[in-house]
């Protein structure tokens, strides 16, 4: 896979590969019994994009659906939680804050294999490069600005107040994070990267000051949102997966990272070497200042230790694609190369130590 043709690679969808099919019929029998003014006959067909959950476009005569499921096989335990998923978004739905309208959730295995979750299909388009190829200037920058605002909303959140006081501990975010995808590494570890084991010694003696627990994605990035078909509107964040309640600027400088991420072969987004002003994307300093104006929450002061721990949290994610790839149960035909990023990525986040140090 090239550069230019990721966005041909991930959009659309395509015939379910064979390890991820299940029972149709009996999946549409649940949902007429279920969904109110759900109607047969049912296609279904696999989306190309996504790694984590395998995700799958139901198409009736009257409407689209979006199902998403845990894959089977063996998991990394607290991985793949669409139970979490399904909740947050129905917190964010009520809000009117754009995520996909949540229809069903079901924890009945005996349905499809796994547990799942449907909720409504959503028309628009999706970017899989964040510089958005095709597009121009002033939709790039509006974009951009769009997301900004989004996530700022998101992070103004008041958790009670939407019914998510106790979808995470919150407290400690950075640490119990540090702590978790080490272990997580280790679980999936395929060989030793010294530059991680570096940073599993360096971080839990080196993290950033506490900030008071918000509603975090955990995996906020251009290709994870819908935008409208005709104007640079977000309709809908995707993929809650890692969503908790955290530390809202280790959340935002994790979407900071496609500035610095080491151009690959596997999907990563990144925006370095590029002509950010040519192409209407604001620079790194603009965009947080930006940030910081609609929350008041400041990351400049601590940015490198964000980047450390957000670059080895991502290696760490990665890794566990490796010990899917391992263990037979990757769902994405580019888990390979995804694998293969480990290294990079724990090298950029030994970058950003240094630069913490000096």
């Amino acid at each position: 896979m090239t550069v230019g043709n990721r966005q041909e690679t991930f959009s659309g969808t395509r015939e379910v590969v064979e390890r991820l099919r299940f029972d149709a019929a009996r999946l549409e029998d649940y949902l007429r019994e279920k969904v109110a003014g759900f109607s047969g006959p049912m296609m279904i067909s696999q989306f190309k994009g996504g790694q984590s959950n395998p995700t799958y476009l139901l198409e009736t005569p009257l409407r689209r659906y979006v199902l998403r499921r845990k894959p089977p096989g063996k998991l990394l335990p607290s991985a793949h939680a669409v139970d979490r998923e399904y909740r947050v978004m129905r917190a964010l739905h009520a809000q009117r804050f754009p995520v996909p309208e949540p229809v069903l959730y079901c924890a009945d295995e005996t349905v499809i294999g796994t547990a799942f979750f449907v909720m409504a299909y959503v028309e628009g388009r999706v970017f899989w490069e964040p510089h958005m190829p095709e597009s121009n200037p002033g939709e790039r920058a509006a974009t951009f600005d769009a997301m900004n605002a989004t996530l700022a909303r998101l992070h103004n959140f008041n958790p009670a107040a939407i019914g998510l006081s106790d979808y995470g501990r919150g407290e400690n975010y950075v640490a119990r994070q540090v702590h978790r995808w080490s272990k997580q590494y280790r679980a999936s570890e395929t060989q030793r990267i010294e530059e991680m084991e570096q940073l599993i010694a360096w971080l839990p003696a080196h993290l950033p000051p506490p900030q008071a627990p918000r509603l975090v994605h955990g995996d906020y990035r251009l290709d994870n949102m819908i935008l409208a078909p005709d104007r640079p509107k977000i309709l809908a964040v995707l993929d809650w997966e890692l969503s908790t309640l955290g530390d809202p600027l280790a959340d935002f400088t994790y979407h900071l990272m496609q500035w610095h991420m080491p151009p690959s072969e596997a999907g990563t987004g990144s925006l370095l070497g590029l002509d950010l002003k040519a192409l209407g994307i604001p620079s790194l300093e603009a965009y947080v200042d930006a940030y910081v104006a609609r929350t008041r929450l400041d990351p400049r002061p601590h940015l490198p230790i964000y980047f450390a721990y957000n670059f080895f949290r991502l290696a760490a994610i990665m890794q566990g694609i490796a010990g899917r790839v391992r263990d037979g149960t990757a769902t994405s035909a580019f888990a390979a190369a995804k694998a293969e990023l480990v290294r990079p990525l724990a090298a950029k986040a030994f970058e950003f130590v240094r630069e913490a140090q000096s």
